[in-house]
């Protein structure tokens, strides 16, 4: 029996387990990437290691989130982030440089490596042919210094393309039928892998738009094949020396099967507030719009902006839509001003914001009270933008455009029936206009050693992990329900300037849930209770950003019991000594409610020993349940050491 393209990738790079169902595996990491959201507080982390030297192929810095400098903490955080790069021999992409997963896919990006970034779309990379894994911030830091990524070994899904996309229909259309078809949750510990002769029709750019957006149905990553429409992409980025061919064999199995025509695809639409609310357009006709954002690391490369152009080229959106470009990179900036698009989109009244994440994170744009903000990013969780009450859809560039330009929620085909537009097919470049001034390479080693780091008042250290309590004794400090995400949990936005700071970024844990949680958490610390968090499905969807746990952990949080849990989210949970413990029957939920006193007699051993099935006991209530601590031998380990960081210091001194 033949293997599958993600089967030989991972395969190639196992320095502990093997490739068996059920069992964990740990792979050799060719490359990283953070960004500034979650990159200080990895580099922290390095730091604290006390590793000198990088052990990956390529590690890479991006500030690409916070670009906008409302006070000194950005500022402060770049210019870490910068004397850590000439430090420890890391690539540093400049701000105004461009979102990490588009400069990565043109400038870094190699068929067959193994990827993993502090960022949950670090996937993206799967479009050009690798195992690109998003991850915890910790987890990275491992990475650069040697250690091995552990993951479950995966479930592969066959998803097979035929056909191509019809007129107004794009890769966009093609990744929200994805989602319509496995939804949000439930495909934790899957990789989605694309096969059939509809990949033909697809260029680098559109594979990596599902790629990226396959990190909201929950699976671990997506993966193309390697193939001529790749060597072209390389060959125009000149890289071609970094393309091989690659793809499974004929005979491969897979776990799981689906096939999607895309020559059947219509336009469709992500409704408010879950990118998995999958809608046809023609269903949404009408809705008066008030704002369309073009832009993320899902549809920011030539092919989507020189598609936007097209559509407005002679045309003026109306004075009541307000409309916001952002490039996914300087390069594509460069591109489409090279090749006059970009004079287009700004006569036709849009917006250009600089080459960075900026409206997708709610960082700037945010639209105007209870408006309908259509976008080409990748999610719309509830007050994501940066207005509680904005209504938010997600859409292809064609979508979007069609939508601004009438004024409502329309399909490109009513663009065309009203204003003769005609469906956009622009052609990309043979060569790319490549300008890498703006990425800073490494030091020559000898002169690294003389390099200060520096610290602004706003950086702290590493957040100090206690250890498994014998016994947890506290009590369900919230409770909140399915789908919660790490936007719930930590707000992005304006406050991700305290992300350096752990003190000061918990007050603002589950803000928008409960605004009053993260001060009665603290005092419930401060009286020597154990805080437990309860959930429902899917606890922890969206960013890989860590500090979802560890500021969580930091207010005496223990322990999240929940119906489910996705994957980055627990991992980074077990990392900072807080305990995911699920509900052994879902129904038992119910049972418990805020403000309970909760007791887990012999936690520790129970832990440390391998015990699955954990006794709980309800004293508020006087009643009993069921939890299991479904985790590997290695988070065991972890968990009982007090986090990874003290995990790694302890393997490292038994090596010694």
């Amino acid at each position: 029996m033949g293997k599958s393209l993600t089967r030989k990738i991972l395969e190639s790079h196992i320095v502990e387990g093997e490739w068996k169902a059920g069992t964990e595996i740990g792979i050799r990491i060719d490359q990283t990437l953070t960004q500034d959201a979650t990159g200080t507080m990895a580099y922290l982390q390095f730091e604290a290691m006390g590793i000198r030297a990088l052990a990956s192929d390529l590690s890479v810095s991006y500030i690409d989130h916070n670009t906008l400098q409302m006070g000194f903490e950005n500022a402060d955080d770049h210019r870490y982030l910068l004397s850590v790069a000439r430090k420890y021999g890391i690539v540093m992409s400049r701000a105004g440089n461009g979102i990490c997963h588009q400069v990565h896919l043109e400038r870094f990006g190699k068929p067959g490596a193994t990827l993993l970034g502090s960022d949950s779309h670090t996937p993206t990379g799967g479009g050009i042919g690798m195992a690109a894994i998003g991850a915890g911030g910790l987890d990275v830091a491992l990475a650069m210094g040697g250690a091995p990524f552990f993951l479950p070994c995966p479930e592969v899904v066959r998803i097979t393309l035929k056909g191509r996309l019809g007129p107004w229909v794009s890769a966009k259309d093609a990744v929200l039928k994805v989602l319509e078809k496995f939804g949000t949750k439930g495909n934790v510990g899957r990789i989605f892998e694309y096969t059939g002769p509809g990949l033909a029709s697809l260029s680098v750019p559109e594979r990596a738009t599902i790629a990226n957006m396959g990190a909201e149905c929950g699976v671990t990553t997506s993966i193309f094949p390697s193939d001529e429409a790749t060597r072209g992409f390389l060959r125009a980025q000149g890289r071609e020396g970094d393309w091989a061919p690659l793809d499974a064999d004929p005979d491969a199995a897979y776990d799981l099967e689906a096939e999607i025509d895309l020559s059947a695809l219509e336009p469709l639409a992500a409704r408010p507030h879950s990118p998995g609310n999958v809608s046809a357009v023609k269903d949404l006709s009408g809705i008066k719009v008030d704002q369309v954002c073009v832009g993320s690391c899902t549809n920011s490369s030539y092919k989507d902006l020189a598609t936007v152009a097209l559509m407005l080229r002679g045309r003026v959106v109306p004075a009541d839509v307000s409309l916001v470009v952002t490039p996914g990179s300087r390069q594509v900036l460069l591109n489409i001003e090279r090749d006059g698009y970009l004079a287009d989109i700004i006569a036709a009244g849009a917006r250009i914001v600089e080459p960075s994440c900026s409206f997708c994170i709610g960082n700037g744009q945010a639209p105007a009270s209870g408006a309908v903000s259509l976008r080409s990013s990748n999610r719309n969780f509830e007050g994501r933008s940066g207005t509680a009450d904005a209504q938010v859809y997600l859409v292809s560039p064609e979508t979007a455009i069609a939508s601004a330009l009438l004024g409502r929620i329309a399909g490109g085909s009513e663009l065309e029936a009203e204003l003769g537009v005609k469906p956009p097919r622009p052609e990309l470049p043979e060569s790319y206009l490549t300008d890498d001034r703006m990425i800073i390479a490494p030091l020559p080693v000898p002169e690294r050693e003389a390099v200060e780091i520096v610290r602004g008042p706003n950086i702290g250290g590493p957040p100090s992990v206690a250890a498994v309590p014998e016994s947890l004794s506290g009590r369900a400090a919230i409770k909140v329900g399915d789908k919660i995400t790490t936007d719930h949990i930590m707000p992005a936005g304006a406050r991700l300037k305290y992300r350096s700071n752990i003190q000061a970024y918990s007050a603002f844990v589950f803000e928008g849930v409960d605004p009053l949680f993260a001060a009665r958490a603290a005092a419930l610390r401060d009286s020597g209770s154990h805080n437990v968090i309860v959930a429902g499905l899917s606890y922890g969807q969206g960013s890989s950003r860590e500090h979802a746990a560890i500021c969580p952990a930091a207010l005496g949080v223990r322990a999240v019991i929940a119906k489910s849990f996705e994957r980055m989210h627990k991992a980074n949970l077990v990392n900072f000594g807080v305990l995911p413990l699920s509900f052994a029957r879902e129904s038992d939920y119910d049972l418990v409610d805020q403000g309970d006193e909760l007791e887990i007699r012999g936690l520790r051993e129970a832990v440390a020993s391998g015990k699955t099935e954990l006794l709980v006991r309800d004293a508020t209530k006087g009643i009993d349940f069921t939890v299991l601590c479904e985790l590997s031998e290695r988070q065991r380990r972890i968990a009982t050491a007090g986090g990874a960081l003290a995990a790694a210091a302890a393997a490292a001194k038994g090596r010694k």
